[in-house]
This record gives structure tokens, C-alpha cells and sequence, in this order.
């Protein structure tokens, strides 16, 4: 087993892991501010860091029929979100490849 590699993000707006503030995402990467995850209000990213993929799956989320893998903090392991893989629908196939973060599992730094 290699060592742990954690990426920096620059910038003054960055979202942290809030179990061990390990950074995860810059504002500047959000695509939207209006989705809904399990815990509550989440958003809508381009691109995140720091993170593994759990196995892909088919999920009925409110937009419809998604297949998604879960996003786990690669420090501690704590869920963040998941990361939309495909869309069956042709009007969310927008988000294949996009990544959702719940706020309840993020911490702001620099806000």
C-alpha cells in the first residue's frame, strides 16, 4: 500500500471534507446550486478532488433513471455524494460525468 496522496486546491472559495477537511471541490466548479441529495440540499460540480468511486449502479433519483457511483472521501472514506455515469433520459444527459456534493457533508473555507 503506497502513500496518500492529497490534492491542494488554490483559490478563495473551497469545499472541504467536514469529517476530516480534506478539500474537495473550488466554487468555481459549480455547474448549480439546485439539487437535492440525501441529506438534504447538495451541488452540482465539474470537476472534485480527493475522492473514490464506489461501483456504478442504477438509481432512481428525482430527474429520473441515473446510473451513479458514490463519492467517498479518499481521506477518511466519508460519502460525499456520487457522480452521475449515465442518464436515460435525453434531457439529463447534461449531467454524465458531473459530480454532486452534499452540503451537509462539506465545510466552507474562505467564504
Amino acid at each position: 500500500m503506497g502513500r496518500l496522496y492529497i490534492e491542494t486546491l488554490s483559490g478563495p472559495k473551497i469545499f472541504k471534507c467536514r469529517c476530516c477537511k480534506v478539500d474537495s471541490a473550488s466554487h468555481d466548479n459549480i455547474v448549480s446550486k439546485n439539487f437535492q441529495g440525501r441529506y438534504g440540499k447538495a451541488y452540482l460540480f465539474r470537476t472534485v478532488v480527493n475522492i473514490s468511486l464506489g461501483p456504478p449502479e442504477e438509481r432512481y433519483l428525482m430527474s429520473g433513471l441515473h446510473t451513479v457511483n458514490d463519492i467517498y472521501c479518499s481521506s477518511c472514506q466519508q460519502i460525499l455524494g456520487w457522480r452521475y455515469e449515465k442518464a436515460y433520459e435525453e434531457s439529463q444527459k447534461y449531467k454524465e460525468g458531473l459530480y454532486i456534493l452534499e452540503k451537509e457533508r462539506l465545510l466552507k473555507e474562505g467564504w
